[in-house]
C-alpha cells in the first residue's frame, strides 16, 4: 500500500509539472490559427501564391521585396528600394535600387537574403522569431486574412530599425 502511495504522488508530480512547463514561443495561440489558415489558403491556392514583403526605416528608406510561388517553389523574386529626397519640395519617395530574378537567376542578389515560402516563414516564425526572449518583446499579427502578416522581435533598449522577423503586406493567389 505503502508503494502504491509513493507511485501516486509521483504520477501526480509529474503530471503537475507536465502542465505547469511553459510554452516557448510567444503568441501560441495566434500562430497556430494563422498556420491552420495559411494550410487552408495552401490547399485552395494549389501552393501558389505571391507575397509582398516590406522594410521601413524612420530615416524614409524602404524596401519592398515580391516572391511568387508555384506549386510550393520559388520561380521569381523582385525588389524595389525607395528613399526619401529632401532636396524636393515637399520631399519625395524616389525609387533607388531595382531588380527582378526569375527561376535561372534566383538568389542572386544574395546580400538582400533569399527566397522564402510561407511554409519556411512560419517554420522560421516558429524556431526563431516567436521564441521567449527575456531580452526583447516579440510580436506577432495576422492581417492577412489570418495569414502572417508581422512576426519578429525587438531587442530591449535599441533604438532604431532593430525589428529582426518579417513584415508581410499581401498575401493572394496567383
Amino acid at each position: 500500500m505503502k508503494n502504491n502511495i509513493y507511485t501516486l504522488v509521483l504520477l501526480l508530480t509529474a503530471i503537475l509539472f507536465a502542465a505547469c512547463k511553459k510554452d516557448k514561443i510567444e503568441y501560441k495561440n495566434d500562430f497556430n490559427r494563422s498556420y491552420r489558415a495559411w494550410e487552408e489558403f495552401k490547399a485552395s491556392s494549389g501552393n501558389s501564391y505571391r507575397y509582398k514583403q516590406n522594410w521601413d526605416s524612420w530615416t524614409g528608406t524602404s524596401t519592398e521585396v515580391t516572391v511568387t510561388v508555384k506549386s510550393g517553389k520559388v520561380v521569381h523574386r523582385s525588389y524595389v528600394a525607395k528613399r526619401l529626397n529632401r532636396n524636393t519640395q515637399p520631399p519625395k519617395l524616389e525609387i533607388y535600387a531595382q531588380w527582378e530574378e526569375d527561376e535561372t537567376s534566383l538568389n542572386s542578389h544574395a546580400d538582400f537574403g533569399t527566397s522564402l515560402t510561407l511554409d519556411e516563414i512560419y517554420e522560421k516564425a516558429r524556431e526563431e522569431w516567436l521564441k521567449k526572449r527575456s531580452d526583447a518583446k516579440v510580436y506577432f499579427e495576422a492581417n492577412n486574412n489570418g495569414l502572417i502578416s508581422s512576426c519578429g522581435f525587438v531587442p530591449d533598449n535599441c533604438a532604431d530599425d532593430c525589428f529582426s522577423g518579417i513584415k508581410i503586406s499581401l498575401i493572394e493567389k496567383i
